[in-house]
């Protein structure tokens, strides 16, 4: 006879314990120590298996009913119904660990280690920075359930601030992770693809240039009547030979320069693209690098080998 809730209610524990059917396999089991847990006797493959529904009152009878025709239904398509719950657990597990957050930190840590292509360390600061940005609203989220409109909320939180680059910028590096997720297969596309327009775009800044050769001229005159620090006025006067960003300049080591040669190679650890860069030196050039060159008694303007640098030793000393 099947079950009533009065009944199940009213059921009291014994010494042992005790099963109330309800039919098509499923009881109530009554623990002698006052527990009333829901299973399912079955059949696969010719063998008697017994599957955990849930306990009650958390499943009612109405509720356990309904997994119980669902168990039977897979059991009809030759499915174990027990080995389908042990995988749904895993898919769960798997899930909670594939949040955004999680794959963010693991995209991360790839393309810092990524050889020739890795981010260099200022590269990698700003760029798991701004990532950070989108843990609030989407960090803790299995990135299977993110949806378009989740990015574009979180992304506008910093385009709402000014911050237009910004969230220029951190939309292309989700893209960059949900795209990593969708290569190791946790996921089926990227949901940034169809964002693109979304966000207001940042206003294009032109610094100052001179455009004129005679402009040139007066500039390079300024430079050469400049009475500040000395080594400010040689870097200032190296710097229209070389072409090099002011920082690589600011950093230059002897042990990178071959003035014989008239050959400066930055390694690739200074270079925004991890590639060594070759800077010829023009005569005008190496003549201004002698006078950076430290004598006898005077201390090394730039960091690396003391004493006249003719030869670039085999590492640099710092």
């Amino acid at each position: 006879m099947a079950l009533t809730d009065v009944a199940i209610r009213n059921a009291k524990p014994g010494e042992k314990a005790i099963k109330l059917a309800d039919g098509g396999g499923m009881f109530l089991l009554v623990t002698p120590a006052g527990g009333k847990r829901w299973r399912l006797r079955y059949r696969i493959d010719g063998r008697e298996k017994l599957l955990a529904i849930g306990a009650y009152p958390e499943i009612g009878l109405s509720d356990a009913r309904k997994r119980r025709e669902e168990a039977r239904a897979l059991i009809a398509q030759g499915n174990d119904p027990s080995r389908e719950k042990q995988r749904d657990k895993v898919r769960s597990r798997i899930k909670a660990a594939d949040t955004f957050a999680a794959i963010t930190a693991e995209y991360c840590a790839k393309r810092k280690r990524d050889g020739e292509r890795g981010w260099s360390p200022a590269t990698a600061t700003r760029s798991e920075y701004l990532l950070s940005l989108l843990n609030p609203s989407i960090g803790k989220l299995a990135i299977s359930e993110i949806e378009p409109a989740d990015v574009l909320v979180a992304v506008r939180k910093i385009e709402a601030k000014g911050n237009l680059e910004s969230a220029r910028r951190t939309l292309q590096l989700a893209s960059m992770v949900f795209r990593y997720a969708v290569a190791t297969a946790r996921l089926r596309s990227d949901p940034t693809r169809d964002l693109r327009g979304a966000l207001t775009g940042p206003k294009v800044t032109h610094y100052g240039a001179i455009t004129d050769a005679k402009r040139v001229g007066e500039l390079l005159r300024a430079i050469d009547g400049y009475e500040g620090s000395g080594i400010t006025k040689l870097a200032l006067q190296i710097a229209p030979h070389v072409f090099v960003r002011p920082g690589e300049l600011r950093h230059a080591e002897w042990c990178e320069v071959d003035l014989e040669s008239a050959l400066w190679i930055i390694p690739s650890g200074k270079m925004k693209m991890r590639k060594a860069h070759q800077v010829p030196m023009s005569r005008q050039a190496v003549e201004l690098f002698h006078e950076f060159s430290p004598s006898p008694g005077r201390s090394a303007k730039w960091r690396g080998r003391p004493g006249r640098p003719h030869r670039r030793p085999d590492r640099c000393r710092r």
